[in-house]
């Protein structure tokens, strides 16, 4: 990491941190009571220091300001924890893509769905499994599942099911076969071919299960719900895409869009959506993106 990389890091850690501080003050920034912006922010650019592109250069030397500043603007939108692994900064040709992983798309969906808990289990060989549809209210009940442990096997997954657990006591669950799960993994980058997906399908189905279920829980949430307790004004942003404008890397590198770093493994699952403008701030929505592994 350059002297110029690593000093551009720490004066924008602390610009954004002091800014930050002074907004809440002024009551310009709200956020969870139990989301600290601060340890996002100061994880985040630890990660990015370490981040590279596929041809091993230094993803903030890499990447245009207006990426960088949407990658940081999305991790706090959606209040997620880089050092928890709740998203990861992957590289795509010049461009940086904060990604949610499927432990972020959980974390998101407790605090916002109504969920307690979710739980996933894979089905294997052998295995007697059932499950039914409650006709009042569309939801799927996982009714049997009966498994010796001789039927555990990586190599021989029949499918997986995820559980919502509902703070009010209900429950809801998606349930997908492993011709389901590989289509999924067919949209991402490594086509369900990366070395997690061969050595441990079982725990990549769960995965891909889990982010089926909970997305239409999250989609279908209320703005309001998700919002009101994060407020991101127009003062904050002007001021993030100040420190990036002045800080980051002038420079636009021409590298293949397909080109994406090591770090993609964890969540080649879902194809990269494009990404909301720097000038189209007041429209960033939460959106529950396709992560399937």
């Amino acid at each position: 990491m350059s002297t110029q990389i690593k000093k551009f890091t720490e004066d924008t850690v602390g610009s954004v941190l002091t800014k930050l501080e002074q907004f809440k003050t002024e009551g310009g920034l709200k956020l969870p009571e139990n989301y600290s912006a601060e340890n996002a922010l100061r994880s985040a650019f630890l990660i990015l220091q370490e981040t590279q592109d596929l041809n091993k250069r230094p993803a903030l030397e890499v990447c245009t300001k207006e990426s960088i500043a949407n990658a940081l603007l999305d991790t706090v939108l959606q209040g997620l924890s880089p050092s928890k692994k709740q998203c990861y900064y992957i590289v795509y040709g010049n461009k940086l893509v904060m990604q949610r992983s499927y432990m972020g798309t959980m974390a998101i969906g407790k605090r916002v769905a109504g969920i307690k808990d979710v739980v996933s289990i894979a089905i294997y060989d052998g295995d007697v499994f059932e499950y039914g549809f409650d006709f009042t209210t569309g939801r799927k009940n996982i009714t049997k599942h009966e498994q010796n442990f001789e039927n555990i096997n990586p190599q021989k997954v029949k499918g997986a099911y995820a559980i919502a657990i509902f703070k009010d006591g209900t429950t809801d669950a998606e349930v997908m076969n492993m011709e389901q799960i590989r289509s999924s993994w067919e949209m991402g980058k490594a086509k369900g071919n990366s070395p997690a997906h061969q050595k441990f399908p079982d725990e990549m189905a769960k995965k891909t299960v889990v982010s089926r279920l909970l997305k239409t829980k999250i989609g279908s949430s209320d703005d309001a719900d998700l919002f009101d307790e994060i407020e991101i004004t127009d003062t904050t942003v002007a001021f993030v895409e100040n420190e990036i404008t002045e800080k980051a890397n002038k420079e636009t590198l021409d590298i293949d869009a397909e080109d994406v770093t090591e770090n993609e493994q964890p969540i080649e699952e879902s194809e990269i959506k494009s990404k909301n403008s720097i000038e189209d701030k007041e429209n960033i929505q939460l959106k529950a993106t396709q992560p399937e592994f």
